[in-house]
């Protein structure tokens, strides 16, 4: 694990933004309009998807994807220009926002600078052409880093954006040797204490199809030892498995509970439910309730929750990567209260507690449990809007659910679940629950 990684951002949030689909006018001074209200939703750090240029050459859709980078030290001139980008930046930081740029090392645009002026640096198929590994990535040719030439371009590149952010979303990081992400991040930190790192990671689909054909791909274990955050790709196919049918939810949380045994003590998962590359929530959920429901549960576990533009709105179409798709007119609903609630109760100091447990209360339903310093946190949540009656080791009483500022009663060992999530924090005097506790 990266020793120097800042558990307190277990008690943050991220905010994606596609700059191109984010408004009418595809600008950034639309997102710098916009931030008092990103800022005011409870986000501290805005990730931005890439910001580069776009490669022309076997471009997707008609604009092609931001992941397909024809300069890795350039601007979208579509978006605007570098001092545009600055301002967005500069008043990010005024308001308190860290911002996060989205980078894509393990591959470019086969028009790209690099692959002009330095084609040895690609990966190569048999005959010689520039090539990839991952077929349907038609747009982009992958980068072969055992030349060690380009490990310090990568690098500069980093240190000339860490002068305006304070960090970096790291696409397909499994593909990127580990060393390079760590001479990378040694480098960088050198002149930039504190900066964030963050790791698409994989699901083990995709890490085992890559290495059944001979090629390298780095598991969560290893990108923890240079990143401060990895996606929860290995265990999201498993929730949206529950929510079609095929898993339990028993199987769901035991994946969960391995992953807080499996990795470091001061690991860092970002929790999500949609972004950029998977369809929205709304596609999965069947009601506001639900939604609710689902949202909560992300912001309850332990980890950092991700916010993608529009999931505020319950905006239920998925926006093109490849086209001018806005969000701005797919709003359904509207859980900025909610969301706001959910930070300040992630702000609590009780959510970076070390004793975390998870367990299957009654008919399905959630239960988590963080306890610490003589207090407590238990939260009861029904993903599927579940009511039920579920057994508590609270002593009777009235207690005050954080969520909805309603109260709930204690009695004789149990508590109603209504439809909607309850979270109550406690004193360890108000709870005879030990380690290992669960409730059934």
């Amino acid at each position: 694990m990266a020793r120097d990684t800042n558990t307190n951002l277990r008690n943050q949030l991220i905010y994606s933004v596609f700059v191109r689909n984010y408004s009418e006018s595809g600008k950034f001074a639309a997102v710098t309009n916009d931030l008092q209200r990103i800022k005011d939703l409870g986000t501290d750090i805005l990730w931005l998807l890439p910001i580069n240029p776009i490669g022309e050459e076997n471009r997707k859709g008609t604009l092609g994807s931001p992941y397909a980078i024809k300069d890795y030290r350039g601007i979208n001139p579509e978006y605007g220009t570098l001092d545009d980008f600055k301002a967005l930046t500069a008043k990010a930081h005024e308001l308190g926002l860290k911002v996060m740029l989205d980078i894509v090392y393990n591959h470019t645009s086969p028009d790209s600078v690099l692959a002009t002026e330095h084609p040895d640096w690609f990966y190569h198929d048999a005959d010689g052409n520039l090539s990839n590994k991952v077929g349907d990535w038609s747009d982009v040719k992958d980068l072969d880093y055992s030349h060690h030439e380009l490990w310090q371009y990568q690098i500069d590149t980093l240190l000339y954006w860490s002068q305006f952010v304070d960090g970096f979303r790291c696409d397909v990081a499994p593909l990127v040797p580990l060393d390079f992400w760590l001479e990378a991040r040694k480098q960088v930190n050198a002149k930039h204490p504190g900066t964030l790192w963050l790791a698409e990671s994989s699901g083990a689909g995709f890490l085992n199809e890559l290495r059944s054909q001979g090629f390298s791909g780095l598991s969560d274990s290893e990108l923890f030892q240079a990143f401060d955050m990895t996606y929860d790709y290995d265990v999201n196919g498993d929730f949206k498995k529950y929510w079609q049918g095929q898993e339990t939810v028993q199987d769901y949380i035991d994946l969960l509970q391995r992953q807080d045994t499996l990795f470091p003590a001061n690991y860092i998962k970002m929790r999500l439910i949609e972004n950029h590359d998977n369809p929205r929530m709304m596609s999965l959920m069947h009601s506001e309730v639900e939604a609710v429901n689902n949202l909560t549960w992300i912001f309850l576990q332990r980890g950092i929750p991700l916010i993608y533009a529009g999931q505020e709105y319950l905006a239920e179409h998925t926006p093109s990567l490849f086209d001018k798709d806005v969000i701005v007119g797919d709003r359904h609903g509207d859980v900025t209260d909610l969301i706001q609630k959910l930070v300040s109760i992630k702000h609590l100091p009780l959510m970076q507690a070390a004793d975390y447990q998870l367990a299957i209360a009654n008919d399905g339903i959630l239960q988590i449990r963080y306890q610490g310093n003589g207090e407590g946190l238990v939260a009861w949540i029904p993903l599927r809007g579940q009511v039920a009656t579920v057994k508590t080791s609270l002593v009777a009483g009235t207690y005050q659910n954080l969520l909805t500022d309603t109260t709930v009663t204690v009695a004789d060992g149990e508590l109603a679940v209504n439809a909607q999530p309850i979270i109550i924090k406690y004193t360890t005097d108000t709870s005879t629950t030990k380690i290992g506790d669960q409730s059934n």
